[in-house]
């Protein structure tokens, strides 16, 4: 499993600022796997799309769900499910003579 490499550490590889939007890094990493195709520069473009991910997914999205980033998935679960409301069939069936 290959490591995630530091945001610093990617926005260098890309050559965007830490703090580019989203449109200057996608075009940086276009320009990227450009310039290193997979099939003549693999381990380059490992390395682009590896920056690109550090930069836009996997570790930027996981503190947007939990607290805290190791507590186990069954945290982020309700005990209880919400109530449904059960209306029965007369809105559907009306909705079907309408048509």
């Amino acid at each position: 499993m290959r490591s995630v490499p530091d945001p610093a550490d990617a926005a260098r590889l890309l050559g965007v600022a830490l703090g580019a939007t989203d449109d200057e890094i996608r075009a940086a990493y276009l320009r990227g796997i450009r310039e290193n195709p997979p099939d003549r520069a693999p381990e380059a473009f490992e390395r682009v799309r590896d920056a690109y991910e550090a930069l836009r997914g996997g570790g930027r999205l996981a503190g947007l769900f939990a607290a805290d980033p190791a507590a186990p998935l069954v945290a982020l679960v309700d005990e209880e499910p919400p109530q449904r409301c059960f209306l029965g069939p007369e809105p559907w069936l009306a909705a079907l003579r309408r048509r």
